[in-house]
């Protein structure tokens, strides 16, 4: 064989080699997304704290007794839940971050109960074109990352926020200054041993694919999404939880897949067996909510009837009957 023929075989053989490498690191990039599952499905149900909204406000603000984070912990242990998202909006002083003394106490009071404080959230908007805003939400997001550090929760929830006027076509410019945002609190999470799920929320994420494709950009394995099954954007929301289903890290059930208005019921049977199938294993979290009334009018009677002690207790027995269904009666 010539010096020549042999140069161009080892040139190959390099190229080939190269190649492979970066294909097993687009590979590797890829599979990151897709939260590998090992076990098999299992689910834990939590109650989320927004089921109690109008009463923990109430308290938080100071406008009558109302209930206190303290009550929900005791409601979710007193009716069985596996666990609890605290979230930040019902601390009393919120934005400002708690005491730690009362963060401490609060977990205490849940360990003692066995109940699990799986999450805590904020309010923010990272849709937001002034860069000042979303610097101060950055900053927000991080004091609360701490908050959660201490409370044991292992995940902080955020939002995307809205389009403003004029930026509605502008989905992938927003997407961009958004998706910088939350790689700067997903690192600092990091630090703190605490993931970040987003939450679709039918505002700038309305769709599985818009939800992925954030997902994407921010592009870290503490980064994930709370798949919320009442605010697909969707003729068919089904089929967009099943397909965030991979890159889930919470899940959040409510009545309705068509918002709290709706009267179309939720299919628990066909949710539970999408996680069933998909291999999911974590939180199911419900929420209950009373029907929204437009602004400006008076509350309706659906919503002065809307009784969380009623509807809380209801919808958990719906959600523990279709998992069991699902995963005991399946073996």
């Amino acid at each position: 064989m010539t010096n020549s023929k042999s140069k161009q075989i080892n040139q190959r053989i390099v190229l080939l080699a190269f190649g492979g490498v970066l294909f097993l690191l687009g590979f590797s990039a890829v599979a990151q997304k897709s939260i590998e599952r090992k076990g098999g499905a299992q689910v834990k149900i939590s109650l989320q704290a927004y089921s109690f909204s109008k009463l923990l406000n109430d308290n938080a603000k100071g406008r009558g007794a109302g209930m206190s984070l303290s009550d929900l912990v005791d409601f979710s242990a007193a009716n069985n839940f596996d666990a609890v998202d605290l979230t930040g909006y019902y601390f009393p002083g919120y934005p400002q971050t708690p005491p730690d003394e009362y963060i401490y106490n609060i977990k205490k009071q849940a360990y003692q109960l066995g109940i699990d404080i799986c999450c805590t959230g904020v309010r923010n908007d990272f849709a937001n074109p002034d860069p000042a805003k979303r610097a101060a939400d950055v900053k927000h997001v991080k004091e609360w990352i701490d908050v959660a550090a201490k409370l044991g929760a292992p995940m902080l929830r955020i939002f995307s926020g809205a389009a403003f006027g004029g930026y509605e076509n502008r989905w992938d410019s927003i997407a961009s200054y958004m998706a910088a945002s939350i790689k700067e609190c997903v690192d600092y999470a990091k630090s703190k041993g605490v993931l970040i799920g987003i939450q679709n929320h039918g505002d700038f994420l309305k769709t599985a694919d818009e939800t992925i494709k954030l997902v994407k950009l921010v592009n870290s394995d503490w980064f994930g999404v709370i798949v919320d099954t009442g605010y697909f954007v969707t003729n068919d929301p089904y089929a967009d939880m099943e397909k965030v289903l991979p890159y889930a890290i919470n899940f959040l059930a409510k009545e309705s897949p068509f918002g709290n208005n709706s009267p179309v019921k939720i299919d628990l049977k066909r949710v539970m067996k999408m996680i069933h199938d998909n291999g999911y294993r974590g939180y199911v979290s419900i929420e209950t909510l009373s029907p929204k009334t437009p602004k400006g009018q008076p509350e309706s009677k659906e919503q002065k009837a809307y009784d969380p002690y009623v509807a809380v207790p209801a919808f958990l027995k719906q959600v523990k009957t279709a998992v069991t269904e699902e995963f005991e009666n399946a073996k």
